[in-house]
C-alpha cells in the first residue's frame, strides 16, 4: 500500500503540477504552466501529495477551484452542507491502481484538517476509471450536466460522500 502525505501547496510543487500533460481523452485535465495557473494553486485551497520517497504524485483541492462552470446553472453548488473537492494524480501515476488509496488518504487528510461533513466532486462522464474509484470510496452518483471545456461541451457527473460514512 502506497502512503501519501498531504501538505499545503508550495510554489515549487504548483509550478510542477501546472506542467503536467495528460493524454487524450484526459487532456481536459491538463493545465498550462502560466504564472496565473501557478498562482491559482497557491490560493490556500490546494494541497500537494508526496509519496514515501517525497516525490510529488498529486494534489487535492477544496472549494471554488474544484467547481465546474456548468454546475452553477443546474444548482449543484447551492448545497451549503457540501464542500467541493478536486484531485489529480501525476499523469504517469494514473491508470495503475493508485487512485483509490490516494483518494481515501486525501479524504482522511481533509477529515483531520477541516470540519467537512459532506464532500462533492464533479467528474467527466467519460472518465469511467475515476468514477469507479469514487464509487469504491463511497461516493454516490448525482446529477449529470453539460459544461464547456475549451471550445467544446462535455458531460459531467456530480457525486457526493457523507463524511459520517467514512468514520
Amino acid at each position: 500500500m502506497m502512503t501519501y502525505h498531504f501538505y499545503p501547496m508550495n510554489k515549487e510543487h504548483a509550478a510542477t503540477i501546472c506542467t503536467w500533460e495528460y493524454a487524450d481523452p484526459y487532456s481536459i485535465y491538463s493545465m498550462d504552466d502560466s504564472n496565473e495557473c501557478i498562482c491559482e494553486l497557491m490560493n490556500d485551497e490546494y494541497f500537494c501529495a508526496l509519496d514515501s520517497d517525497n516525490q510529488l504524485v498529486g494534489f487535492i483541492c477544496i472549494g471554488n477551484p474544484a467547481r465546474v462552470p456548468g454546475g452553477y446553472p443546474v444548482g449543484i453548488y447551492e448545497h451549503q452542507d457540501r464542500v467541493d473537492i478536486g484531485l489529480g494524480l501525476r499523469p504517469d501515476c494514473t491508470g495503475g491502481g493508485n487512485g483509490l488509496e490516494f483518494l481515501l488518504q486525501g479524504i482522511d487528510y481533509l477529515k483531520q484538517n477541516t470540519n467537512v461533513l459532506k464532500l462533492q466532486l464533479v467528474v467527466a462522464t467519460f472518465n469511467e476509471r475515476a468514477i469507479k474509484v469514487y464509487e469504491r470510496a463511497g461516493f454516490v452518483r448525482g446529477m449529470r450536466f453539460m459544461s464547456r471545456v475549451g471550445n467544446n461541451q462535455a458531460e459531467f457527473l456530480s457525486m457526493t460522500l457523507s463524511m459520517k460514512e467514512r468514520l
